[in-house]
């Protein structure tokens, strides 16, 4: 009853790498990203706004070739404009993604900031009942664990994270926290 997924840039060939990777599984998931955040856009794509929409919706028309199950996470979704986010959020499940990913990349926000974004997503998105929102929070403020719980008490379908909050830099949300947080 799992799903084996496989992470992938929006470029074809990384998509491809992808699909040769999963090519015996049995359900197999792509979870395709792009950055959305203003300073991932200038910095780090050298993208204007509507390039980012288009390589994604791009990637994601692309895979849909290859994949019946596709993730799309809009990496430093935290700190990405909420419009911006919106108009993202409602073109990958017009395109047919049924995973949504809002990451915390950096750890930057509170509970209530991150909380609020799903919030917003579940009340206004058109579509949204479509698919599924996945949480992903790292611990760089410390506030991974309690950003995740924030994003499931706000309609969160979905979280990620790792075994004892191992992950790049400050870690990723322990899993084991989140399963005894609710548990509990």
């Amino acid at each position: 009853n799992a799903s084996v997924v496989g992470l992938s840039r929006s470029r074809q060939g990384d998509i491809d790498a992808v699909r040769e990777a999963l090519k015996g599984a049995v359900d197999p998931c792509l979870h395709v990203f792009l950055a959305t955040s203003p300073i991932h856009r200038q910095y780090k794509l050298k993208m204007e706004k509507h390039q980012v929409l288009e390589a994604a919706q791009s990637a994601i028309r692309y895979a849909k070739k290859y994949f019946s199950k596709i993730e799309f996470s809009l990496e430093d979704a935290g700190r990405t404009e909420a419009d911006f986010r919106a108009e993202m959020v409602a073109m990958a499940i017009r395109e047919g993604a049924y995973v949504i990913n809002i990451p915390d990349t950096v750890g930057y926000l509170n509970p209530e900031e991150y909380g609020g974004i799903f919030r917003h997503l579940k009340e206004t998105g058109p579509g949204i009942e479509k698919v599924q929102l996945s949480a992903h929070c790292h611990d760089d403020l410390g506030m991974a664990t309690a950003n995740t719980l924030a994003a499931i008490l706000n309609g969160a379908d979905q979280i990620e994270g790792t075994i004892n909050g191992i992950g790049e830099r400050a870690g990723n949300t322990a899993i084991e926290e989140i399963a005894m947080a609710l548990e509990t």
